[in-house]
């Protein structure tokens, strides 16, 4: 039996941590233990507990309470609290998912003590510097034992840093093993599906709306790209007649009402078409991506979600990690131009992409994961 503990903060991270854990339990349990950490990055009952619920994931079996703050004041407090429980559990293997503050503390507090890290969403680039997620996973990869990368770029991303395609255990962070295993999310997507639900309040029309999410800083904070996202889809779904549904943050909603202007909010509010709604939970966000028309993001992991589902994607930003969907035709980045986006929810209305090809694994990521997290462990 050996011990994976399993490091989760930003709600993105406890979704992913499900496929996991449910290939634990349901297939490893007899060779695997796993103790999950979380950082409470994010932390509230709205926005976090609900996940653990709905997804079936084991309770955490500590909670840091980092909450909010300053990237390094947060990060430091996490690398405190982390390196203390890696200390009294001993792992035999570090588990990292994708790219927070949460998985660069992890990541620097294993490497100190010498415990092997496995990075899940390993290789992924936005080669975009000033984005803090970027710097958090070159430098996770590079601290780390196992590298899972859920996509073909992403493993070439890494042979151009220096991995190795071929190496030969006992496998260190000296001497690492990559893997282009397909992605954990997609292993989500298929198993629950089935169980996705219409958000309470949502009236919609299936494959007759446009969904859209914005989160990142780079758009909300920014008064002139917050309203030119804003505008575009005001102007498009009053020309056509589409609806648009928007789960948004409350604190973004706060920012929309102030920032881009008395009149555009006057505007959208006016127009009985553009719903804003308080965040979903994971269920009704699968719902949503499966009965959209189109999904205009500024999500990695929305994007992924509307490729499974066979859905287009714009991408209200300068680039994406997830090159395959724009290469497929599936995606179009916009950044936060008004015009662009606009012309890509036209073109996506009138010729909606066919080719989806499967580039995201076949649905069983998470088993594999386990199986060589397994077999690297035995002494």
């Amino acid at each position: 039996m050996i011990k994976i503990l399993t490091v989760i903060g930003a709600r993105p991270q406890i979704i992913k941590a499900a496929a996991l854990s449910r290939a634990v339990r349901n297939n490893f349990s007899q060779g695997i233990e796993e103790v999950i950490v979380h950082t409470g990055q994010h932390y509230d009952e709205n926005m976090s507990q609900v996940f653990f619920d709905e997804l079936g994931i084991p309770q955490p079996d500590y909670n840091l309470a980092v909450g909010s703050g300053m990237h390094g004041v947060q990060t430091a407090r996490m690398i405190e609290g982390i390196e203390e429980i890696l200390i009294a559990e001993k792992p035999d293997f570090l588990v990292l998912y994708g790219d927070t503050n949460s998985t660069l503390a992890g990541a620097i507090a294993a490497s100190k003590l010498h415990i092997p890290i496995a990075h899940i969403e390993a290789g992924l680039r936005s080669f975009n510097k000033t984005m803090p997620e970027e710097i958090n996973r070159i430098m996770c990869d590079h601290a780390s034992t196992l590298l899972f990368s859920p996509t073909a770029t992403g493993f070439s991303n890494l042979l151009l840093e220096g991995f190795e395609a071929h190496t030969t255990p006992p496998y260190t962070s000296d001497n690492p093993k990559i893997y282009h295993c397909g992605d954990v999310m997609y292993d989500n997507s298929l198993h629950f599906a089935e169980i996705a639900r219409r958000p309470v309040g949502v009236e919609a029309d299936s494959e007759n709306f446009i969904l859209a999410t914005i989160h990142r800083d780079s758009n909300t904070d920014n008064p002139e790209r917050l309203s030119n996202i804003f505008s575009a889809l005001n102007q498009f779904s009053l020309k056509h007649q589409k609806q648009v549904i928007m789960p948004l943050h409350p604190r973004t909603a706060k920012i929309l009402e102030k920032k881009p202007g008395a009149v555009l909010y006057k505007q959208i509010t006016e127009n009985t078409l553009f719903r804003i709604t308080p965040p979903v939970s994971f269920l009704e966000m699968i719902w949503l991506e499966k009965h959209a028309a189109v999904v205009l993001t500024d999500s990695g992991g929305v994007q992924k979600e509307a490729y499974f589902f066979g859905k287009p994607c714009i991408i209200a930003r300068t680039e994406t990690e997830w090159t395959e969907i724009v290469e497929a035709g599936a995606g179009i980045i916009t950044d936060a131009e008004e015009t662009a986006i606009i012309k890509a929810l036209e073109k996506f209305s009138k010729d909606p992409p066919q080719n989806f090809p499967p580039v995201f694994g076949d649905g069983k990521a998470a088993g594999f994961i386990c199986s060589e997290i397994l077999k690297a462990s035995i002494k």
